[in-house]
């Protein structure tokens, strides 16, 4: 099924935005809203002992591959879609991201993201490169790729050879919610891709091929206790489609990007800032993600996490590139905060694994 799209990215609509400095703006009261919240970094010095916040060991190395999508999603915070063509990865970095790869043995998982990162020319090469480095690759997929062209069917047969852990966005187990957030016909699409990935052994419990699906909210509000989601979501599926998966990570919707201008033109944005402070949990902050990760952006530069990347917070300190990889200097820096953190330590935490606490 052809799958309509809910609208074009922010950049290609010239929305202000798509800027990164604006949204920062509007984040910190400045633009759109004089709503000024307490700032994230004075949050986390008040109630724990990381002040500031510094980075434990370096096992995950998340690229992201390009922006190009065939989904404008939403709530994207990646702002990506079919018209971000311009914005991928070139063979010459994901070399050198290689390189770094295999030099720093402490990195254990290689994650790669986009828009849809199996657009990329270059993906399969990589992963297969990644593969030879004994390192464990996971592709967050946003399953429609699968069946929305006939060069991306096989790509659960490429999966399970390199036994790539699959991670899956679906925002809910009905066609109507699924729909809402990721467009027409998102929801038939991703059921026949799940099916093809469940016919090749991933989610069949003992094939050691993982998948993992991802529910993220659809409104202004946070996710249910992940494990009742991941219960509910795998009662249903089976009995609806007969599909199996692993695990179902909840993530909480950062206000940024799509979902940044959902919540001004929905006027929701100050009841959610609110909601995501009152929430704040203190006991996530040891287990966030900009602790043992490094984010890698299409054109090579380094970030603490994806979130950041998105509003081009880049790292703090001398290496800010992969053509300057410096492990030691970046094991040394202080980690970049500002207001959207806050939805990373709201409730359970939010990180790309889904809870925290």
């Amino acid at each position: 099924m052809a799958i309509k799209q809910k609208g074009k990215s922010l950049r290609s609509r010239g929305v202000d935005l798509s800027d990164t400095f604006f949204q920062l703006e509007v984040l910190n009261g400045k633009e759109l809203t004089d709503a000024k919240f307490t700032p994230f970094s004075k949050k986390v010095a008040d109630t724990t002992s990381f002040s500031p916040l510094r980075p434990g060991d370096l096992e995950i190395f998340q690229i992201n591959i390009g922006k190009l999508c065939n989904q404008t999603c939403a709530h994207c915070h990646v702002d990506a879609g079919p018209d971000r063509k311009d914005e991928q990865m070139s063979r010459e970095t994901l070399e050198r991201c290689l390189e770094i790869i295999a030099a720093v043995p402490e990195i254990k998982t290689v994650d790669i993201t986009g828009g849809a990162p199996e657009m990329n020319e270059h993906f399969r090469w990589f992963v297969e490169e990644c593969v030879k480095l004994g390192k464990k690759v996971m592709d967050r997929c946003n399953l429609t790729i699968i069946v929305a062209n006939p060069k991306y069917n096989d790509l659960p047969a490429f999966f399970a050879k390199n036994k790539v852990e699959v991670v899956s966005s679906l925002p809910y187990y009905s066609k109507k919610r699924t729909d809402s957030q990721r467009g027409d016909g998102v929801y038939e699409d991703s059921i026949k891709a799940l099916k093809m990935l469940n016919d090749v052994g991933y989610g069949v419990e003992g094939s050691g091929l993982h998948l993992n699906l991802v529910y993220n909210p659809a409104g202004a509000f946070l996710p249910g206790d992940q494990a009742s989601l991941e219960s509910e979501f795998k009662r249903q599926l089976l009995r609806r489609h007969d599909i199996v998966f692993n695990q179902l990570f909840a993530i909480t919707n950062l206000p940024i990007s799509r979902f940044l201008d959902y919540l001004i033109q929905s006027g929701n944005y100050e009841d959610y800032m609110q909601t995501l402070i009152e929430a704040y949990n203190p006991a996530t902050v040891e287990g966030l993600m900009c602790r043992n990760t490094i984010s890698v952006s299409w054109d090579g530069y380094l970030y603490d996490c994806d979130f950041n990347q998105m509003l081009d917070l880049k790292v703090n300190g001398g290496s800010t590139h992969v053509k300057d990889f410096d492990i030691d200097n970046l094991k040394n820096r202080n980690i970049v905060l500002n207001q959207h953190c806050y939805g990373c330590t709201a409730g359970a935490g939010s990180s790309c694994g889904g809870e925290i606490a």
